[in-house]
């Protein structure tokens, strides 16, 4: 990655310039067996697209606040970096009455009716399928993103000296977050090209970076998994080969 990186955004950037087709998000849940990868390509659309419905659609500006009420999952990995592109503080699991945007999963429907403000649901179904009947006061994030530009700029320059994430009652700028990240991956002992295989939350910074930014800073990869202890031993020995990971943080 670059040294002059100093948004989440910048190093996506910085990943798509070196590499675009390798992977950079494989994820598991192992409640249901699904599997996605996403290379830097496909990934980087995905944040374009969102980052465009972010802006355009919802009328999102820099230093606005986000309520993700969603787990560790790869459609959340992507709202993470839409935010960093268009300046939106991302705050995981972050209080809906407090927050001018929510974005929502099963089970937290109803506490994300507590937001005023635009209200996005994800089935988190595999494929990211649409709801047959989104929930109500929600509107269905697989239905609005599709014919979102593929292409993104914001509006705004963001400002990597502006709050980006907010978790677990830690808050950090786009810089801070970038500099922790590359630290974390450091610590992991993550090079370029490492694969890192996590069954950690988004509920915490750790499980965040390990999940997403220290990969990413490291120019590496994250296998994601999801209800990763309803694998056994066997199976988790085998994933570990299969996806050539070269390194763990569950």
């Amino acid at each position: 990655m670059n040294a002059t990186d100093r948004t989440p955004a910048d190093l996506l950037r910085s990943a798509l310039a070196a590499d675009p087709a390798r992977p950079l998000v494989t994820f598991y849940d192992d409640a249901t067996g699904e599997r996605v990868e996403l290379s830097v390509a496909t990934f980087a659309n995905w944040v374009a697209k969102t980052a465009n419905l972010l802006q355009d659609e919802l009328g999102a500006e820099p230093g606005e606040r986000l309520a993700l009420l969603l787990p560790a999952h790869w459609q959340t990995a992507v709202w993470l970096l839409a935010c960093s592109s268009v300046g939106v503080i991302a705050d995981l699991d972050g209080d809906p009455a407090a927050a001018d945007h929510v974005v929502a999963g099963p089970g937290r429907f109803d506490a994300g009716l507590a937001c005023s403000g635009d209200r996005i649901a994800l089935s988190l179904e595999p494929l990211g399928r649409r709801f047959r009947i989104p929930p109500a006061g929600y509107a269905d994030y697989a239905v609005e993103v599709p014919s979102q530009g593929d292409r993104f700029a914001p509006y705004v320059p963001v400002d990597p000296d502006a709050p980006a994430l907010a978790v677990s009652g830690l808050e950090l700028t786009g810089a801070q977050l970038v500099e922790r990240a590359r630290a974390d991956a450091e610590t992991l002992g993550l090079a370029p090209g490492a694969r890192l295989l996590t069954g950690r939350g988004y509920d915490s910074w750790e499980g965040v970076s390990a999940g997403l930014y220290a990969p990413l800073a490291a120019g590496g990869s994250v296998v994601l998994c999801r209800h990763l202890d309803r694998l056994d031993a066997d199976g988790l020995a085998k994933r570990v080969e299969s996806e050539r990971v070269t390194a763990t943080a569950d």
